[in-house]
C-alpha cells in the first residue's frame, strides 16, 4: 500500500491535524516507511502463537467477600462537617 499527498492531507483532515501543504510531502514519506514495517510483520508465521490478553500470565488474587460494617461509624462522621443522627448531611441540591 502507498500513501500520496491526497491520502495525507484525507487523514489530517479526519485527524483534525493542522498539515501544511510543504509537510505533506514528508508525512507521506514516513507513512510509507511505517506501512513497509508493517508489511514486514505480515511475512511471519504466527500460526502456533495463542492469542493472548495480556504478556503476563499472573492470576489475580481474591479476597473473600465478607460483609462487614466497613469500619465504626462515629470514626467516618467525625470527619463530616454536619452529621445528622448518624447520617452525612448534603446540600440541597433541588427545589
Amino acid at each position: 500500500m502507498s500513501v500520496d499527498t491526497a491520502t495525507v492531507r484525507r487523514i489530517a483532515y479526519l485527524a483534525r491535524i493542522g498539515v501544511g501543504e510543504d509537510e505533506l510531502e514528508g508525512l507521506a514519506s514516513e507513512l510509507n516507511k511505517i506501512l513497509a514495517w508493517v508489511e514486514q510483520l505480515d511475512e511471519l508465521d504466527t500460526g502456533d502463537v495463542a492469542p493472548m490478553a495480556s504478556a503476563h500470565d499472573d492470576v489475580l488474587s481474591l479476597r473473600p467477600d465478607e460483609i462487614t460494617d466497613a469500619g465504626n461509624r462515629d470514626d467516618v462522621l467525625a470527619n463530616a462537617p454536619a452529621p445528622a443522627d448518624g447520617f452525612f448531611t448534603v446540600p440541597k441540591v433541588v427545589e
